[in-house]
């Protein structure tokens, strides 16, 4: 069977992660759905090395802040500190120039300089049958033992937060790959303008506010959500945890801009590659003292849901009424999956 564009199928991605079973007692946190990083014991030490690699495929403006800002968001997510970076870079045969490669590294630069991580390695060629440059990331980081944040790590009865909103990355990318046709269309040049600027403000990383979390409280899991938007992270996390979740729509801060582009090129917001916002699952005791640091730190944070017994599923409830605990009721709905993000609609 021939496989769709996007991310592979959950059910088939756990199966093939199955397959190659690592007994390696130096892996604390190895491959699996919904899982951010591989965590590995590596000084014998106080602290944990974390791994991640992500690639850039939808983007071709500024994918080198895109690649570093997107893998040093799962290092963050998992309480630790993004350090180390590695980039393999591929530019198509035709089109490729000096000045294409040479402005790719001056974004990986500015982006890790920005976060204090430092290029270490990586592998750059010119490569056949390519239409648009593609990087993969790597980053390396560490995390103190006792500091260790799993996205399996969601508990029954936790609030469900999220950060800024959506769909920071997906509108950034609609804006900066489709202004003409985005004008064309009706859309006024400022709209456009703001909306490209989503890669830097509100921005793409998450490093900021894993870090006000996890200084104010417990926190018991976080996620970035990435391909297939917030709906896709919100059914990783339970999956991750084994859990279930039941969230408001209308709880849910859909940004203007997305909201706007949208409705005209017939999206669903909830379905677009949302990198820049972040999931947090927090005790009740400790929620509000979260959602108040991110806010001190200029960072907006809204509380969208609680954690459920993992047979009520993933639910959004689209009006009033229903129990939340339980996610039933006349206004509650299960929540889509989008394994195919939104955005390939388009590209």
């Amino acid at each position: 069977m021939r496989l769709p564009v996007g991310k592979l199928e959950p059910e088939f991605l756990a199966e093939l992660l199955g397959e190659g079973p690592c007994d390696d007692p130096s892996v604390i946190v190895g491959p699996g759905v919904g899982r951010d990083v591989a965590v590995l014991a590596w000084d014998e030490g106080a602290r944990y090395l974390i791994a991640k690699t992500d690639p850039i495929t939808f983007a071709t403006d500024e994918i080198g802040h895109y690649a570093v800002s997107v893998n040093a968001n799962d290092v963050a997510t998992s309480g630790g500190v993004p350090r180390w970076f590695l980039a393999t870079l591929l530019l198509p045969d035709e089109g490729a120039d000096e000045h294409l490669a040479r402005s790719i590294f001056a974004q990986i630069n500015a982006a890790c300089a920005d976060l204090g991580v430092a290029l270490v390695g990586g592998h750059t060629e010119v490569t056949y049958d390519l239409d648009r440059p593609i990087l993969v990331g790597m980053m390396l980081g560490e995390v103190e033992r006792d500091r260790l944040v799993t996205s399996d790590g969601a508990q029954v009865g936790d609030r469900v937060l999220l950060t800024k909103g959506v769909a920071v990355e997906g509108t950034a990318i609609i804006a900066r790959e489709l202004a003409d046709e985005l004008s064309a269309r009706g859309i006024d040049e400022d709209t456009v303008r703001r909306a490209a600027n989503f890669l830097h403000q509100p921005g793409i990383s998450v490093v900021a506010e894993a870090r006000a979390a996890v200084a104010a409280g417990d926190v018991h899991a976080m996620h970035d959500p990435t391909e297939g938007g917030l709906a896709t992270g919100l059914h990783e996390l339970a999956m991750a945890a084994g859990v279930g979740l039941a969230v408001a729509f209308e709880a849910i801060p859909i940004l203007p801009e997305t909201q706007d582009f949208c409705d005209l090129l017939g999206l669903e917001p909830l379905g677009l590659i949302a990198s820049g916002s972040l999931l947090i699952a927090a005790p009740p005791e400790d929620s509000d003292a979260i959602v108040d640091a991110c806010r001190e730190a200029g960072i907006d944070c809204a509380d969208i849901g609680e954690v459920v017994a993992e047979e009520h599923g993933v639910k959004i409830r689209r009006g009033p009424g229903g129990r939340a605990g339980q996610a039933t009721g006349p206004s509650w709905f299960d929540l889509p999956r989008y394994d195919q993000d939104e955005i390939t609609k388009l590209f």
